[in-house]
């Protein structure tokens, strides 16, 4: 057997499913409700809005819980606002900041922002602070509209 050599395909191609595309006017809603602990399935929830939005679908992320507000915290760095320490430590910010580039919208429940002593001022800039009560009716308004709705509860 021939050593593995970087760039070799470990698997053969095996895509089985129709490479799908919006429709004009199709949504796509992802909730992410996310913990400290659980930081990668958060990522993966961005890194797929991101696929949502690239796909055609005018999608908006849902952010609630504590992984949420330190994903769309403008204040994170070290030593100064804006540094990665090391490779992937302000992954969540790249990636939310990469999606409202696109054209991507993302809404942060207030809730969650306050429950780990953050302020609106302390946000991306684009990201919309909502009243707890909105995070139902932002889902119902997706539901309404006949949209593809993606959660991640962790």
């Amino acid at each position: 057997m021939a050593k593995v050599q970087i760039g070799d395909s470990l698997y053969t191609k095996n895509k089985i499913f129709p490479d799908y595309k919006a429709e004009p006017g199709q949504k796509a809603l992802v909730q992410i409700h996310g913990m400290f602990t659980e930081a990668s399935v958060t990522l993966i929830a961005l890194l797929t809005a991101t696929r949502l939005l690239r796909k055609g679908f005018e999608t908006s992320i849902l952010l609630y819980g504590p992984c949420g507000v330190l994903a769309a915290s403008a204040t994170k760095g070290y030593p100064r606002v804006g540094d990665e320490f090391y490779p992937g430590h302000l992954a969540h910010t790249q990636r939310l900041q990469q999606f409202m580039k696109e054209g991507g919208k993302v809404y942060l429940c207030q809730f969650g922002l306050g429950a780990v002593g953050f302020r609106e001022e302390d946000l991306l800039e684009g990201v919309v602070a909502f009243d707890p009560l909105d995070t139902l009716d932002l889902a119902l308004e997706h539901y309404k509209a006949g949209a593809f709705i993606m959660g991640t509860w962790m």
